[in-house]
């Protein structure tokens, strides 16, 4: 169980992306609509070029911006981290939980595939990031 490998986790997904002149209100919609936490961004090319969470639409409107006046372009997190899909899902937990982010973008050769978040793992993939900070901290 805890050496699943993302393309697993990815089976079902529905791909959720939108372009870069996309207002924040569409990408909103979309992610209540679908059920999701973020929403991946893409050029022209429909190549990765950020992703758009739930994080960036609270700061957005904190700002005062218009949700509906504001292209993702101008609300997204720029460059996102990424993981390969055969990468083990307890690795992608890993990189989430040591960085501080809760959606990881999924692409295989410039290819987006889908994105993973802390929702998606299994309790036992979970328990066993908690079992390794704990040895982390032990022995320090």
């Amino acid at each position: 169980m805890t050496n699943r490998q993302l393309a697993e986790i990815l089976e079902d997904q529905t791909l959720l992306a939108l372009g870069e002149h996309a207002p924040v209100q569409e990408a909103c919609r979309c992610m209540w609509e679908y059920r999701k936490g973020s929403v991946l961004v893409i050029d022209q090319d429909g190549q990765l070029i950020g992703i758009f969470t739930g994080r960036d639409a609270v700061r957005i409107l904190a700002e005062g911006r218009s949700a509906d006046a504001t292209p993702l372009a101008q609300a997204m997190t720029r460059n996102p981290v990424t993981v390969a899909p055969t990468a083990r899902a307890i690795d992608a937990l890993r990189e989430m939980s040591d960085r501080g982010i809760r959606h990881l973008p999924v692409v295989e050769n410039e290819r987006i595939l889908g994105v993973v978040s802390r929702g998606d793992f299994k309790g036992i993939e979970i328990d066993r990031l908690d079992e390794d900070d704990h040895l982390t901290e032990c022995l320090r």
